[in-house]
């Protein structure tokens, strides 16, 4: 393995995953490394929950940069070995084991992660496990299919250990620029003004006296599949569509747009790959996550680069993208999350953030992690280094869910992520709502009519119009039924009034 492991003197240290898992002991800190999916250590873990599930009593605070496989989130939470984690995360058994209060989850905005871990708010790091592509001659690491927090990590911990995974190809060195944010009060400007801007190396920089031990294997990225784009997303990517070409013809937007940022997942990727079939050419994306929509516009000769800290490519794509990766390296980079997600960044460069809603009021305030209030569902992610920090902020949803039973305009969200102060524009499949410079009032009227569904509009207005008879007028409301709606849903498994709607009949 000549070609992957470099550095004569770390030839000693090839492991097998089993044996890597002994260094883990009850109670440590442990950073990893992988972003949606892509680019986590995955043989290791592995090994580790095989302990908890033979006797041992193992528990552990996993930080990583956001959400990542099952080889990981999974086997570690349902092991029980996972008992507090950092910052994101989208496993359905982490996710119940989060809801069930078995994990002690802290859900965090990703761009301010690394700069905890830099000042100890979560304690000493004991050990990171980074998945890499190589090692340098030198003991550096060059990362695979996302960078996130690895860099923070393998300068932090006190030990590291590394994966080689030989199904990540060699031809991703190259393609990441590794760039180290010093800690306040030493903090310089970060020398990014351009989407393609090259800062940094394309390894991270490693001690090499730090490595415990070095794994091989060939256990390959388990990414998410994404919807087909359906008649709803398609509608909501029209309506972006039209939204931003107004943009343009008001001379607020150049017409090859601003940078554009986008959230993970299939709504985000239906929405960004309704840009395919637009006019608009010579774009360039600023993001944390490379997915498919992304390609697609590349392919399509209308996104000319694209700046992220993940490749997180479907299942269905990943084996053509590999063969096809030469195509695209001229293209992409990677970055470390303290760069992707940098709101110095994405203010300099007027990022277009465009994330997804759970729900949102009638006033702009944005629900994107808690369903119902209390149910976590991933957690904040970027979206809110965008979305502060963008020259536009735009959240998407589908006006309704669960077949109609939820309303996703609704008079008060039941959970706050962001507030009416930083959102713009609301896009859903009924239309848009451009919320820029109304005042409370003028917003939820402008959201119910424009984005709410038919089957909720009316009563929307008339919680709006009770609310505007009450004794203040600024921002109404009738705080004994501004979650009526969500309490009806626990009760009967519908927002709407069934009772009043006979009634009506």
């Amino acid at each position: 393995m000549d070609s992957r492991l470099r550095c004569r003197e770390l030839k000693s240290k090839v492991m097998s995953a089993k044996e890597a898992a002994k260094f883990f002991k009850d109670g440590m800190v442990v950073g990893t490394s992988g972003f949606t999916p892509a680019g986590y250590p995955k043989a290791v873990p592995l090994e580790i929950a095989n302990r908890a599930k033979n006797g041992e009593k193992i528990g552990l605070t996993i930080i990583t940069g956001a959400s990542v496989g099952p080889e990981l989130d999974g086997e570690l939470s349902e092991s029980g070995v996972m008992k507090r984690r950092y910052p994101y995360q989208t496993n359905s058994t982490c996710r119940n084991k989060i809801n069930n209060s078995d994990i002690n989850y802290c859900d965090m905005h990703l761009s301010h992660t690394p700069q905890w871990v830099k000042y100890g708010f979560f304690g000493n790091m004991d050990i990171a496990i980074v998945e890499a592509v190589a090692i340098t001659k030198e003991g550096h690491i060059i990362p695979s299919t996302s960078i996130g927090n690895s860099n923070v990590f393998v300068e932090y911990a006190d030990k590291i250990i590394v994966e080689i995974n030989t199904s990540q190809p060699l031809e991703l060195e190259g393609i990441h620029d590794i760039y180290n944010v010093d800690i306040p009060p030493f903090r310089k400007p970060i020398p990014l003004t351009k989407v393609d801007d090259k800062i940094g190396t394309n390894y991270i920089n490693c001690n090499k006296e730090k490595i415990l031990g070095i794994v091989f294997t060939d256990i390959k990225d388990k990414t998410r599949p994404v919807s087909k784009i359906d008649d709803v997303s398609k509608k909501m990517a029209d309506n972006l569509i039209e939204f931003l070409e107004n943009e343009v013809r008001e001379n607020r937007l150049p017409e090859n747009l601003l940078p554009l940022q986008s959230g993970v997942g299939s709504v985000a990727n239906a929405v960004m790959g309704g840009l395919v079939n637009s006019k608009f050419k010579d774009l360039v994306v600023y993001s944390e996550v490379i997915q498919d929509s992304v390609i697609d516009l590349i392919e399509a000769g209308k996104v000319k680069f694209a700046s992220g800290t993940s490749l997180t490519i479907s299942p269905e794509r990943l084996d053509d993208f590999y063969s096809k990766f030469n195509n695209y390296k001229d293209k992409l980079i990677l970055r470390p999350q303290e760069i992707s997600n940098s709101p110095e960044i994405a203010r300099r460069l007027g990022v277009i953030a465009i994330n997804t809603a759970i729900e949102v009021d009638i006033y702009g305030n944005v629900n994107s992690t808690n369903i119902m209030g209390s149910r976590m569902m991933n957690g904040i992610g970027g979206s809110g280094d965008f979305a502060r920090n963008g020259y536009l902020t735009i959240f998407t949803t589908e006006s309704i869910a669960k077949n109609g039973d939820i309303s996703s305009i609704v008079p008060m969200v039941s959970h706050h992520d962001h507030s009416e102060h930083d959102v713009m524009v609301i896009v859903t499949e009924q239309g848009v709502a451009d919320l820029r410079g109304l005042s409370p009032k003028e917003r939820a009227i402008k959201i119910i009519e424009n984005c709410a569904h038919p089957d909720y509009k009316e009563a929307l207005y008339k919680y709006f119009n009770e609310a505007c008879e009450g004794k203040y007028k600024h921002t109404p409301h009738v705080l004994s039924k501004s979650l009526s709606w969500h309490d009806r849903f626990m009760k009967t498994g519908s927002m709407q009034n069934k009772e009043s709607l006979s009634q009506n009949n």
